[in-house]
């Protein structure tokens, strides 16, 4: 079991997936997770391997998956007392086979990409900068030369951008300067990255802004574009404009998961979804078209599993609606 789980993580870094490692590293018994046991979470919830039953699998995947959000480890724990102990982020087990297991949570991350779009000047330096951070680098650019761009991921001929391939690590820049501006800009905007920045001075970017607007492009997609691209910092040779580029994308990236790990920790009120429930207190998904257990909490209908997770809900309503 063990070679498949190293087989498994192998496969999916070569892939250049992001993923989690779930391992439980301690238990009390009653409970079937034993020391040892690991899983991979994937970003939809999915889960390959074995971690421990239906109480602890949904709070380990929710777990997972912020972990993946905001980049950073953790220690969960999942017993029937939840007795808050500093660096451990506590849930109540309500599952009648009792039990305690503590569980190690690791990101995996896919590296960051930059999609560079041009080979101009800007984008040379920008790729040997981005490289030297270890981001992936991909450039787009007829004509491109493997000379011009020494040590990238990837080189294309053609503009086009497998809509697969962009992720919400993506940062595609437009750095054509008077090759192909237009058809560059579009498709950049067409491929849905959260950050596009394009090269270009204010009268150039009105021009082509112009242009794209004829061919349907909204004003919405033309404003989430950095024009021009990088921090100001005064900027003006290729070299400095580059590194105002890449500091920008940097903080881009930074201030995305800063907001991820806010958000996070907002309070959250159950979430029901097509007739489904997630149970507060185990984290198990409920059926709300024939309930056997709720309760109301500020006008709102709260779901459970069983009778025991009711109760406890009861007994405390705003340490589980609120966490």
């Amino acid at each position: 079991m063990f070679d498949e789980f190293l087989d498994k993580v192998v496969e999916l870094r070569r892939r250049g997936e992001s993923f989690a490692i779930a391992v439980v590293v301690r238990f009390e018994a009653p409970i079937s997770g034993k020391p040892g046991d690991k899983a991979i979470v994937y970003p939809d919830g999915r889960i390959w391997g074995w971690i421990g039953g239906g109480c602890s699998q949904p709070v380990v995947i929710e777990e997972a998956q912020k972990a993946m959000r905001d980049g950073s480890p953790r220690l969960i724990r999942i017993s029937p007392s939840a007795e808050p102990e500093n660096g451990i982020i506590d849930y109540a087990m309500a599952c009648h086979s009792g039990g305690t297991l503590d569980i190690y949570i690791e990101p995996v991350l896919s590296k960051p990409q930059i999609i560079i779009l041009g080979r101009s000047a800007v984008a040379q330096t920008l790729a040997k900068l981005a490289k030297a951070i270890d981001y992936s680098i991909t450039v787009i650019a007829p004509g491109a030369l493997k000379e011009q761009f020494p040590g990238v991921d990837a080189i294309r001929d053609k503009l086009s951008i497998d809509p697969a391939t962009i992720t919400a690590q993506t940062f595609i820049v437009v750095s054509t300067q008077g090759e192909n501006d237009e058809e560059g800009l579009e498709l950049a905007l067409t491929a849905k990255a959260a950050y596009v920045a394009f090269v270009a001075s204010k009268p150039k970017i009105q021009k082509v802004f112009e242009y794209l607007q004829g061919r349907g492009i909204s004003r919405t997609d033309l404003d989430r574009v950095h024009a021009p691209a990088g921090i100001q910092i005064g900027a003006v040779s290729p070299e400095e404009i580059a590194v105002s580029i890449l500091a920008e994308v940097v903080q881009a990236r930074r201030t995305e998961k800063s907001q991820t790990s806010a958000s996070n920790a907002q309070p959250k009120t159950q979430v029901t979804v097509s007739g489904q429930a997630k149970d507060p207190v185990c984290g198990m998904t409920v059926d709300t078209t024939n309930p056997g257990h709720s309760s109301q909490h500020k006008q709102q209908t709260v779901y459970f599993c069983c009778a025991r997770c009711k109760e406890t809900y009861d007994k405390e309503p705003g340490r589980y609606t609120d966490r």
